[in-house]
């Protein structure tokens, strides 16, 4: 029964690695494209919508760093979401000084909906733009990040654009999930996926979410999401249940951001939206639970209760393991391979993050979420 089990893991790893390694090399780096020096002057006009609350920190570097862009034709929605902080102040001052952009505060939430998915919405209602980028406020940009991504955006003729920020945290043990977190995420919504027509794969990241404003009104808008915590990500998957054009590229050298400053704070923000990802389904979390288990922590377990060929074929499926590491976390992450080191610790922190976040939302009956609380039967419906 354990060769069996053996024989099953390093298939399993072996057909992820390949998969992985055919899969990235279709996933574009912003860095190669070369800029359409016309949309210099006769760019669309960009509409950046920011929902910022409680974010002192950030705000105004991120803003900084997008009024500095080479592509001129952008005017900047910026949405305070009744923030407790500095971060109305900043956005009124910053606002003073930079015409292109408009402030907007909100004191109260709606009735059914999320802060943020709100905030944007609002956000949209302001803009004037024939395209629509939605961005973090702790997201810091390089110059030519807008007008390397207009120029993709419309080569390729999309109807939406993601694209994948470094993420970086400020410890060893921070980045190491992340890593974690991203090689998860690089086998499992295999995110080459999205760039297909064909395939029903949808990806969205939240740190950079471009659209044509057609596409995003053709979808209904954040209405159609307004209680989803993982907005960025059904954002996408409506562009792409509407059959329309999208693509997910890299941008680890144009956008940047740290997820969360420690590890404490990763896990605390992963209890929004872990239960959302796993569609409010007990059976999911049991079965990620297991499957993480079995196929990325048993292995190294097996080493030390097995013997002979099923030892081996345990120690290759480690191998594997390590090259589809590498073929994704690695692609979207900086250094990411120095955390293979302690890559079975990090298999036990993620099993916790998902327990730990499921009993959590059972225990208070929802999630808090940027100090608002919504219940599951909000969250459900």
């Amino acid at each position: 029964m354990m060769l069996y089990l053996a024989l099953f893991t390093f298939l399993f790893w072996f057909a992820v690695w390949l998969d992985a390694k055919i899969g990235m090399k279709k996933i574009a780096k912003l860095e190669l494209v070369k800029e359409d020096e016309s949309l210099y002057s006769r760019g669309p006009l960009l509409s950046i919508i920011v929902a910022a609350k409680d974010e002192e920190k950030h705000i105004e570097a991120s803003l900084q760093s997008q009024f500095q862009q080479t592509y001129s034709n952008i005017e900047w929605i910026v949405v305070n979401d009744r923030s407790t902080d500095r971060t109305g102040t900043i956005i009124d001052q910053l606002a003073k000084n930079e015409p292109r952009m408009k402030s907007i505060h909100i004191k109260e939430l709606e009735n059914g909906w999320l802060g943020k998915n709100h905030a944007l919405y609002k956000g949209y209602l302001q803009s004037k733009g024939e395209y629509i980028l939605f961005t973090d406020a702790d997201i810091l940009f390089q110059k030519d990040t807008v007008i390397k991504a207009m120029t993709y955006f419309q080569n390729k003729k999309l109807d939406h654009l993601t694209l994948a920020p470094n993420l970086k945290g400020s410890s060893f043990w921070t980045n190491a999930f992340v890593s974690f977190f991203l090689f998860g995420f690089g086998y499992f919504k295999r995110p080459w996926k999205s760039n297909d027509p064909k395939s029903k794969s949808a990806i969205g990241i939240g740190a950079f979410n471009l659209l044509s404003r057609k596409a995003y009104e053709g979808i209904g808008t954040h209405r159609n999401i307004k209680m989803r915590p993982d907005d960025d990500l059904m954002l996408g998957k409506q562009i792409k249940q509407a059959k329309k054009r999208q693509h997910m590229a890299l941008a680890l050298e144009h956008l940047q951001v740290e997820w969360y400053p420690n590890l404490r704070s990763a896990l605390i923000g992963l209890e929004k939206n872990t239960f959302a990802g796993l569609f409010y389904s007990y059976f999911m979390v049991l079965f990620a639970i297991s499957g993480l288990f079995l196929s990325q922590l048993f292995p190294f377990i097996a080493l030390f209760v097995t013997t002979g060929i099923t030892q081996l074929i345990f120690l290759l499926s480690i191998l594997m393991l390590f090259l589809a590491y590498n073929v994704t976390a690695n692609k979207m992450a900086k250094g990411a391979n120095i955390y293979l080191t302690v890559f079975p610790i990090t298999v036990l922190l993620f099993i916790y993050s998902i327990a730990r976040a499921t009993i959590l939302t059972l225990h208070r009956g929802g999630i808090i979420w940027r100090g608002t609380f919504y219940s599951i039967k909000q969250l459900k419906k």
